[in-house]
């Protein structure tokens, strides 16, 4: 099979587990070690920034896991997928904090930063930020010191190198109004990767249940059968693991499913991921609410639940932290796919 139709298979029978590792995420060594565990941890896609030496590091992780498989005792059936993410302007998912003078040092935004990109000095670590606006909100409202800048990239240019360098897919965050301008877009992802899924990460922020309908629908039209949806419930907050947080996401996918694949055949095998919010309790809900899915797609919360290991000094050669983060990122994948 083509590595189109394995994809197609995995997501027909619902086992497509996607790590994200942050569309702003360009720390290349934690990139690498998220990948390295999560392939030992049975996961079959990862999510990086698009950007060729980020993409290099996940292909570097995949490649350790293999190595360390036989020695860990276990085996990596298919080949990860490597997306890379690709966003509007105003997705928050393609945008870089800064702090402005006006900060008073009062130190509220260092701890809730999930990526440690906040340091004592106030100036935000460029490649660690994933712009989840979580220091914005902790913010003095008087101050409000936050500030965001849009990390433009040029598409024609850096999508093809991103392929070349491993990626496979390519995923466009279009959780912004404007329809013209987001298909346009569009069609220069699909123009990019002609031979393998796409997908749009869609959330209801700025539109009604009958608006993102008809964006799936023009969407369908450029990319055809490669069309994948990624329901973001409440994008980045996945970082308690409880059924309010998911919430959204599988309702999302239930307004898909009810209003478009339910009624239209043409839609009956496009793929849906649960995104935004998403984490170990997510699968679990969706069966609860009988909502079809395809795939789940994890940031925050799987990122969080093996930090403590991969932020050791040697931990790409410690086997012992290796078994010890896959064990809490394999009984995720495992309870994330439909059995």
């Amino acid at each position: 099979m083509s590595r189109f139709e394995i994809l197609r298979d995995l997501l027909s029978r619902g086992k497509y587990f996607k790590l994200v590792c942050g569309a702003g995420n360009e720390n290349v060594e934690e990139v690498k070690r998220l990948a390295l565990v999560y392939t030992l941890a049975g996961a079959n896609g990862f999510d990086v920034s698009a950007t060729p030496k980020v993409v290099d590091a996940c292909v570097k992780g995949i490649d350790l896991a293999y190595r360390h498989a036989e020695k860990l005792g276990g085996e990596i059936p298919i080949r990860p997928f490597i997306t890379v993410s690709v966003g509007m302007p105003g997705d928050h998912h393609v945008r870089k904090a800064f702090i402005i003078d006006d900060c008073v040092d009062c130190g509220k935004c260092i701890p809730v930063c999930p990526t440690d990109a906040i340091p004592k000095d106030y100036n935000i670590i460029r490649e660690k930020c994933i712009g989840c606006g979580n220091c914005e909100a902790v913010c003095p409202p008087k101050v409000a010191a936050v500030r965001y800048e849009h990390n433009d990239k040029a598409l024609s240019e850096i999508l093809p190198l991103c392929l070349k360098t491993g990626a496979e897919n390519i995923e466009l965050h279009a959780a912004v109004p404007g329809d013209d301008k987001i298909l346009e877009e569009w069609k220069m992802v699909s123009d990019a990767q002609p031979d393998n899924f796409i997908s749009m990460c869609l959330d209801r922020h700025h539109l009604s249940n009958m608006h993102l309908i008809e964006r799936i629908r023009a969407a369908r039209e450029i990319a055809g059968e490669r069309t994948m949806i990624q329901a973001d419930g409440v994008p980045m907050s996945g970082g308690a693991d409880d059924f309010n947080t998911t919430l959204q996401a599988i309702a999302i996918a239930d307004v898909i499913q009810k209003n478009l694949k339910a009624k239209d055949k043409t839609f009956q095998n496009m793929p849906i991921l649960l995104s935004g919010g998403t984490n170990g309790r997510t699968a679990e809900m969706a069966r609860m609410c009988d909502t079809p899915y395809q795939g789940v797609s994890i940031g925050t919360h799987a990122r969080k639940i093996i930090k403590t290991w991969i932020s050791e000094a040697n931990f790409e050669n410690d086997l012992n932290a290796i078994r010890a983060a896959v064990e809490p990122a394999a009984d995720l994948v495992k309870r994330s796919v439909v059995q």
